[in-house]
């Protein structure tokens, strides 16, 4: 672990700040909508902020909150590749959101960008980054994966060659839902234990990512938001909503922390669906565009890649 002592008051005061503009974004975006600002307490140390919108013109439900908690024992989801830090205090801040649109054609998404702090036995700052922004579309557009993509790439590319693949690669595994063989959507970005080369290039590169994540995902919504869709596209996107859920309850680092930390149960949750539906060994109707979905796109790709060779 790197040594170098971070500035927590400069981490919190960008991670508020994220939550603002992203919300501010958001009311702009879904033109009726306001998010509820609902504080929060944490018995033990700490609190936070939610942020819901619901039943907008665009989003169904929107959720971005922001939490800043600390305690006596680091939880089990935090120290699981890093024994060695069981039993430490710890500190640990982040925003994280959820967006789940109403229109079928218009992808949910997901973003968090969260800070870990505690100290070994000798006394040194012990620090970490992680975080991302991932895609969940129902009915994918090819150009708004590719734009997603290149959003992240372009993001990544100033800090090094290596980045995008690796945090791309990353993202593709870590939101795979093992039990169902399938990636939850076309992935983007995931990275944790991020304190190289030190703690001022490592929050550069989170500052960077977290003020990427709007021009990756609006112009995707402005290109979809109008299209007009049926029963069955909105049946559809209830189906595969629950595979957010299952996600979420069984995988999900985040939400494993927030439960085994003593967070707030609601923030916690505000990730999930308003909405969603399971059907008992349901599958696509072969040749169909839910078909696409399963056969084209919930599978690791290489989206940048596959483009430059069509290119040449």
């Amino acid at each position: 672990m790197n040594q170098t002592a971070p500035d927590q008051d400069a981490v919190k005061t960008y991670l508020q700040g994220l939550q603002q503009s992203i919300c501010a974004a958001l009311e702009v975006t879904d033109g009726s909508g306001r998010f509820q600002h609902d504080s929060w307490q944490r018995q033990g140390g700490g609190g936070g902020e939610s942020r819901v919108l619901t039943q907008g013109d665009v989003f169904e439900q929107a959720g971005v909150g922001f939490s800043h908690v600390y305690g006596d024992t680091m939880p089990p989801s935090a120290t699981k590749s890093r024994p060695e830090l069981a039993g430490r205090a710890f500190t640990a801040m982040g925003v994280s959101l959820v967006l789940h649109p109403e229109n079928p054609y218009v992808p949910t998404t997901h973003a968090n960008f969260r800070f870990f702090t505690t100290v070994a036995d000798d006394g040194p700052p012990v620090w970490w980054f992680g975080g991302g922004f991932d895609l969940t579309p129902y009915y994918p557009f090819h150009e708004d994966v590719l734009h997603w993509h290149r959003t992240a790439r372009d993001a990544c590319q100033p800090f090094g060659d290596d980045y995008y693949p690796r945090y791309k690669k990353w993202c593709d595994e870590y939101f795979f839902l093992k039990h169902r063989n399938e990636t939850r959507g076309v992935g983007g970005l995931f990275f944790d234990d991020l304190n190289e080369p030190g703690f001022e290039r490592s929050f550069e590169f989170v500052r960077t990512i977290g003020d990427r994540f709007l021009a990756a995902y609006l112009p995707i919504v402005a290109a979809r938001k109008d299209a007009e869709f049926g029963e069955r596209e909105r049946e559809f996107q209830l189906y595969r909503r629950g595979r957010y859920v299952e996600f979420n309850l069984i995988y999900d680092r985040g939400t494993l922390f927030g439960l085994q930390s003593g967070g707030r149960t609601e923030s916690i949750l505000m990730s999930l669906p308003p909405r969603v539906r399971w059907e008992y060994d349901w599958s696509p109707e072969s040749g169909s565009l839910e078909e696409r979905l399963y056969t084209d796109y919930l599978r690791p790709r290489d989206w940048l890649a596959e483009e430059d060779r069509k290119e040449r």
